[in-house]
């Protein structure tokens, strides 16, 4: 299914460590106090709202932006899956085990180094080349099918989930914003280091 044996021991444990860095870089934002990327906004939203914890909601929404799929008819691989089990999981122990610091200082450098490491979980679980996560696969989706500019509708999705997250009561700020500036050029980054070399054939079914 997934082709080059020697390539895919690499490229599981690489997507498996992407998806917990992923969610423990979520919890150290969360921790810090100073914003949260767009989509935790509207997790933690929830939680305020509604109840069950934020890792809880993260899961709950990538398997709903999940369904979303299949009128777009994107195919879902073990990296997709996967980004819906784990990601919530490891921010919900992550939170148990980290508490948040109290100095400004402190909360702006815990700020800064989980932005640096959500880059780097990105640039492992994307490179792995395992299927896209949810929330990325319903945006690249909607390009297929609309024509529209990725750009744009990440832009659109993000306000849209931002702008709710926010009326619901998730915490945005200063590092809302530094997540928004710098996870672009970071991600780029890391995926040049990340990404695992596949056949042809492999890398058009990951």
């Amino acid at each position: 299914m997934f082709g080059d044996t020697h390539a895919l021991g690499r490229r599981i444990p690489q997507l498996f460590a992407g998806l917990v860095l992923y969610g423990v870089s979520m919890a150290l934002m969360l921790r810090s106090g100073l914003g949260l990327d767009p989509w935790d906004v509207l997790h933690q939203g929830l939680q305020r709202t509604v109840g069950l914890s934020v890792g809880a909601w993260v899961t709950i929404c990538g398997a709903l932006v999940l369904l979303l799929w299949i009128p777009l008819r994107q195919r879902p691989g073990l990296g997709t899956v996967a980004n819906v089990l784990l990601i919530g999981a490891a921010m919900d122990l992550t939170l148990r085990a980290v508490g948040g610091p109290g100095a400004l200082p402190a909360r702006i450098a815990l700020s800064a180094g989980a932005i640096a490491l959500n880059g780097l979980a990105t640039g492992l679980y994307i490179g792995a080349r395992l299927g896209p996560g949810p929330r990325d696969g319903l945006m690249t989706g909607l390009h297929r099918r609309t024509g529209r500019s990725l750009r744009l509708l990440r832009t659109g999705i993000e306000v849209t989930v931002l702008t709710a997250g926010v009326l619901l009561g998730g915490t945005a700020g200063v590092g809302t914003v530094a997540y928004a500036l710098a996870i672009g050029p970071m991600a780029q980054l890391f995926l040049r280091w990340c990404t695992v070399p596949v056949a042809a054939e492999d890398s058009r079914k990951g």
